[in-house]
């Protein structure tokens, strides 16, 4: 599951890891956001199909529309997808074939129960480099505006590790550095290579530590959100 997450980078370090030689003069200023919710406008990397076409930042609607749908509301429970079915889902097979992207992230949020209330945990990586959550996009021109097609995307759910676990029975995938032109790559079709990159990450990637119980209601931002 992931329903929630934050990123605190700038534009510039996410190239910087995700984009070498991008020009970063072109990069859009990015606010620190703390609270992150489906349906929200979210930050991905994604590259579309075509001769000399590059991965690119791209501000995309978290909760993907299938292209044959109508129904923007349709989104909201689309914010994840299943990697073990992904590739025969009608929503997600035609995605997952050619249009993957990235969702860069400095942690995700998940909950446990404690002394009567949630409690939410940020999970984050113990290198302290971004997550690349696996994710996938859609275009539709049914819900575009100006004769622009609505660009939507879902993050990729697997088994949680042994961390993980202790909260949830699923948790976000990640795509390892030296996978990640492959994994945005439009023409790189192969569905078995593809499902391989979709585990769970090693024992030891993440912690987990407790932020403020105010991260439970949406409308709440700021830095002090991570404080315990």
């Amino acid at each position: 599951m992931c329903g929630r997450f934050n990123l605190r980078t700038s534009a510039a370090e996410i190239a910087r890891q995700f984009l070498p030689g991008v020009d970063l003069e072109t990069l859009p200023h990015l606010e620190p956001r703390y609270n992150i919710a489906p349906t929200q406008q979210i930050l991905a990397i994604l590259q579309e199909e075509g001769e000399g076409k590059s991965p690119q930042l791209r501000t995309i609607r978290w909760g993907l529309v299938p292209s044959w749908s109508d129904d923007l509301s349709i989104g909201s429970r689309m914010i994840n997808a299943r990697s073990e079915t992904v590739a025969e889902k009608p929503s997600f097979r035609g995605p997952f074939k050619s249009r993957r992207c990235i969702i860069p992230a400095d942690g995700y949020y998940e909950w446990k129960e404690e002394h009567g209330a949630k409690q939410p945990y940020e999970f984050s990586r113990r290198d302290g480099r971004l997550l690349a959550l696996a994710g996938l996009w859609e275009q539709n021109a049914k819900l575009g505006t100006a004769g622009v097609p609505l660009q939507t995307c879902t993050i990729l759910t697997t088994a949680a590790n042994e961390e993980a676990s202790m909260f949830h029975d699923r948790m976000p995938v990640f795509i390892d550095q030296g996978d990640l032109t492959r994994w945005l790559d439009p023409n790189f079709r192969d569905s078995h290579q593809l499902q391989g990159l979709l585990r769970p990450a090693p024992a030891g990637t993440l912690v987990a530590r407790p932020v403020s119980r105010r991260l439970n209601w949406v409308r709440n931002q700021g830095a002090d959100l991570l404080v315990p």
